[in-house]
């Protein structure tokens, strides 16, 4: 099964925002579906059912306490002018949120599992599979939006099934923050 780690966004006027700037940006790309708006703390991608039961072993030992964050910002990865994703970024909680990608990353490394790049707290808004050139103009509107905050109370370990129109993810585990 294809894994991965993540906090989910659950707060509905974030999303509500969000849908909009998804409405208000004229770009071609496809929009990623509310109900999988999340920050990807570790990618694991496919792992056994026997693996997935050692990696929620672990993380139920992680203990962390809940904390704000507060959603700024749009920006493109890699670059503007050459968009693969259009993603929110996160203002106030980004370090703790960083810090949870570490502790979740420290508690799996011995199952063999690390993160191919440094963990970069973002919501992925918008997936670009065709060259549609340089968005910066779009985007610059947006640069200073705010998109509201949420408490971050809890990670899921979840399993997500790649289909055409879309991935469809469910949970395995739910680890809740200690307070």
């Amino acid at each position: 099964m294809r894994t991965f780690v993540a906090v989910e966004i659950t707060d509905q006027n974030i999303l509500n925002s969000i849908k909009n700037l998804q409405s208000d940006l004229r770009i071609e790309a496809k929009p990623v579906e509310s109900q999988n708006m999340h920050f990807t703390l570790l990618f694991l991608g496919e792992i056994s059912d026997d693996m997935a039961q050692r990696v929620q072993n672990e993380l139920k030992t992680i203990q962390f306490d809940s904390f704000d964050i507060s959603f700024e910002g749009v920006g493109a990865f890699p670059k503007p002018k050459f968009p693969r994703v259009v993603w929110i970024g996160v203002k106030g909680g980004a370090g703790e949120l960083v810090e949870l990608a570490k502790t979740v990353e420290k508690k799996l490394a011995p199952l063999g599992f690390k993160s191919d790049k440094e963990f970069k707290p973002h919501i992925t808004v918008f997936r670009i599979k065709n060259k549609i050139g340089d968005i910066t103009d779009e985007l610059v509107k947006y640069s200073n939006e705010k998109f509201g905050s949420q408490k971050i109370s809890g990670i899921k370990f979840k399993k997500s099934i790649l289909t055409p129109s879309g991935p469809i993810y469910s949970d395995l585990q739910e680890i809740k923050a200690s307070r």
